[in-house]
């Protein structure tokens, strides 16, 4: 199923190697917030250690404006994996340039090296092919161990692997092989659960789904655009007027397949201590929002999951950071978890959600990226893969 080299393909000992890892974490006055990221990418770098490579760590961190910004230096990244890998990280202040190669040419076999912020250069994002060559001539080969990033096709993330030979590491060939087996070769039945805000930015992906899945069950604030769109008068709801025409071609198209909440919870403002209650669906009152689904289809929805082969989760189906509109999104957490399925869970949203019911060491696996996961789904090719040598 994955057909480019890896680590595993290449002779590593005594070299430098530079590795695109996803450090786009949270960072809290000088401290990590969640070190998930961090902690995917352990694997490989152990096992380039474990195997005499000298490590030059390259990633961005937020979304700096246009050149250096001392909030998104990965400085505090470096510390903290020192403390994780319990031997120190050498840091260097840029990416490219005269300090990134002397800390480079420095490193010997076991040392490793994080440079800064590789968007504090805005030819980063445009994939400035002269970035690609500086960070390159750092090292003797490339490994690109950030899923989360490989759809982009930035100079850290795909320029780069012109200039050296190019392999995956271990948690991008995991991440590709999970989703890539779900959309091409899934144990059936294939359920595909799409939540969160907005219709837009899945489009592609619902259409794919419709054609590859058995059933796709939609929640979220995305499903008001659905009701809107069948001509629901859905109150103060969340709703995107651009995309009812797509909704309805959608509806149309997966009449067999999509399946919408039969009942909702619906709340006098958007607010956690707001009064709630529950309807079945039909004319949402005006005054009045959806910010979950309600019991039936909760019940209706994990009916479905428990028989599934294969299922494939990104989005909450309801306003999940408030305690009370959340039970939607944990009901189908646990439905996910208990099904038995393969399961793969991709977005922000859906994986704190699994990591706050304490049910994440029941599924299969837990996506490191959001758009690079939807991508996937959508069935795109990622540049930051395709950029890879062949085996």
């Amino acid at each position: 199923m994955f057909n480019k080299k890896t680590i595993k393909d290449v002779d590593v000992k005594g070299k430098r190697v530079l590795v695109r890892v996803d450090y786009n974490v949270p960072i809290k006055d000088g401290n990590v917030g969640d070190d998930t990221r961090i902690r995917a990418a352990m694997p490989t770098l152990n096992y380039l250690l474990e195997h005499g490579a000298a490590l030059v760590l390259c990633s961005h961190l937020g979304r700096p404006k246009g050149g250096p910004d001392p909030k998104y230096s990965l400085r505090p990244v470096a510390e903290y994996l020192g403390k994780l890998m319990g031997k120190p990280v050498a840091f260097a202040e840029d990416c490219i340039g005269p300090q990134a190669e002397k800390a480079a040419q420095a490193l010997k076999p076991g040392e490793v090296l994080l440079l800064e912020n590789t968007r504090f250069h805005p030819g980063e994002e445009k994939n400035d092919p002269e970035i690609a060559r500086q960070m390159a001539a750092l090292a003797d080969l490339y490994v690109n161990d950030a899923f989360g990033s490989a759809h982009r096709a930035h100079s850290s993330t795909e320029g780069v692997a012109r200039f050296l030979p190019a392999v995956a590491g271990f948690l991008l060939e995991k991440e590709i092989q999970y989703l890539g087996q779900a959309i091409s070769d899934p144990k059936r039945p294939f359920v595909a659960i799409l939540g969160g805000a907005k219709i837009s930015d899945k489009i592609g992906v619902i259409r794919n789904l419709l054609v590859r899945a058995d059933q796709v069950l939609i929640g979220g604030g995305m499903a008001n655009t659905f009701f809107k769109a069948q001509g629901y008068p859905v109150g103060d709801s969340l709703v995107e007027d651009g995309a009812l025409e797509t909704a309805r071609e959608l509806v149309q198209a997966g009449s067999a397949k999509l399946r919408l909440p039969v009942d909702v919870i619906i709340a006098d403002r958007f607010d956690a201590e707001a009064e709630s209650k529950v309807m079945d669906m039909g004319p949402v009152p005006d005054g009045w929002r959806i910010l979950d689904i309600g019991p039936k289809t909760v019940s209706a929805y994990m009916k479905t999951l428990v028989g599934a082969g294969t299922i494939v989760w990104n989005g909450p189906m309801g306003v999940f950071e408030f305690p009370r509109f959340a039970e939607g999104t944990f009901q189908v957490a646990k439905a996910v978890a208990e099904s038995g399925a393969i399961s793969v869970i991709g977005g922000g949203e859906s994986v704190a959600a699994i990591q706050q019911s304490g049910l994440a060491g029941k599924i299969t696996h837990i996506s490191t990226g959001g758009g690079a996961s939807l991508e996937m789904l959508e069935g795109l090719v990622l540049p930051g893969l395709a950029a890879l040598n062949d085996k």
